[in-house]
């Protein structure tokens, strides 16, 4: 893993005290947690636990209770799915959520439609197929005749097509064989490396922990424990709950 980027600076994203809830059921109680420029941040935690709704908060799919989410200085709160996108929030779901009947080509120019993104298409095309090469093979093909793995290599790609400046990466390896996994992972370090900021949901705690720079582990809607991702490692609770030591 690269060294810890500068974390003096102002953080790239900021949630403070967020609070959402699902008609009147609370899913997160007052979280809290800063992203910097060029940093792996991971949220680890049970099935429940309220990492994919943190992430469909900053994405805009749900709109928060109270709290503060912001990108650099600007707040987010309550503005549109497609307008947080637009300021550089690339969000790839669990499940990977393309589009099955367009081809591959399709669905990864989809990913390229706010107006900082195409002018520059064509050099992120080429440098997704360059990261992803099994797509520039079945570029024509329908995105729903590929494989698991594949898919989620789409999801990821068409997510790139943003150029984005936060990566929010939801659960990229569920499902997915050992090898693709490996795959997968090894994607990640690639962005990393190449300065890209990600925010990172993963079942795979230990994998997880070792690439992220930090990582918050939430219990029930809470962050619970904080620190680097290696330290985590050695941590009782970590080891205990997600583990099996």
């Amino acid at each position: 893993m690269q060294a810890r980027p500068d974390r003096a600076s102002t953080p790239l994203l900021a949630v403070e005290d967020l609070h959402v809830s699902y008609g009147g059921v609370p899913a997160l109680y007052g979280l809290s947690f800063e992203v910097h420029a060029g940093e792996v941040v991971a949220l680890v935690g049970a099935n429940g636990a309220g990492k994919s709704t943190t992430l469909r908060a900053i994405s805009g799919l749900i709109p928060p209770d109270s709290g503060s989410i912001r990108l650099d200085d600007r707040q987010l709160n309550r503005m549109p799915p497609h307008a947080i996108a637009a300021l550089g929030i690339a969000h790839v779901p669990e499940g990977r959520r393309i589009f099955s009947r367009l081809s591959v080509l399709q669905n990864l120019l989809l990913g390229s439609y706010a107006r900082t993104a195409r002018s520059t298409e064509q050099q992120t095309l080429e440098e997704v197929l360059t990261l992803f090469p099994r797509l520039r093979e079945r570029l024509h093909q329908p995105a729903g005749t590929l494989s698991g793995g594949e898919q989620q290599m789409l999801a990821i790609g068409r997510g790139l097509m943003l150029r984005p400046r936060l990566l929010m990466l939801d659960e990229p390896s569920l499902g997915l064989a050992p090898l693709i996994v490996e795959g997968i992972f090894d994607v990640v370090r690639t962005l990393s490396a190449s300065g890209m900021t990600i925010l990172l949901i993963e079942q795979n705690v230990q994998e997880t922990l070792m690439l992220a720079h930090r990582a918050y582990v939430l219990q029930v809607g809470q962050i619970v424990a904080t620190g680097a991702g290696v330290d985590l490692l050695q941590s009782d609770l970590v080891r205990r709950a997600y583990l099996g030591l």
